[in-house]
């Protein structure tokens, strides 16, 4: 019963983050707007159920890639307030791997999109 509540205890720690991150970080907002736009046009253009997979890996791996980031970020900012090289390259490599994640994703989308987006042109 114990080990339940232990895991139980870091799921409701691991929920918290999550929302923490929603709440407090406007990229997250963006990526989940952009996310939700996507989600409705797949449901419109009537995703395989490849396409799905594509889609909802894509959109995970963006999401996680800006709350590592986020984590970064402030373990960064927590142990030092002063500039040093070092810091900012952390924080600027956890945002280039957000960045190049948020790149790969829009390639990735214009697959996924542009035969579906082209046949209901022609029709």
């Amino acid at each position: 019963m114990k080990q339940w509540r232990q895991r139980w205890k870091r799921f409701r720690n691991a929920w918290s983050g999550m929302v923490a991150a929603v709440r407090e970080e406007v990229h997250m907002k963006i990526h989940l707007m952009l996310a939700a736009i996507a989600i409705v046009f797949a449901i419109v253009f009537h995703f395989t159920k490849w396409e799905w997979l594509i889609l909802l890996l894509t959109i995970g791996a963006v999401i996680s890639l800006e709350m590592v980031n986020t984590a970064i970020e402030r373990t960064v900012d927590l142990v030092t307030k002063d500039f040093h090289p070092l810091a900012k390259a952390a924080k600027d490599i956890a945002a280039g791997a957000v960045l190049l994640g948020a790149i790969m994703a829009v390639m990735i989308g214009v697959i996924l999109f542009l035969p579906h987006l082209y046949n209901w042109v022609l029709k």
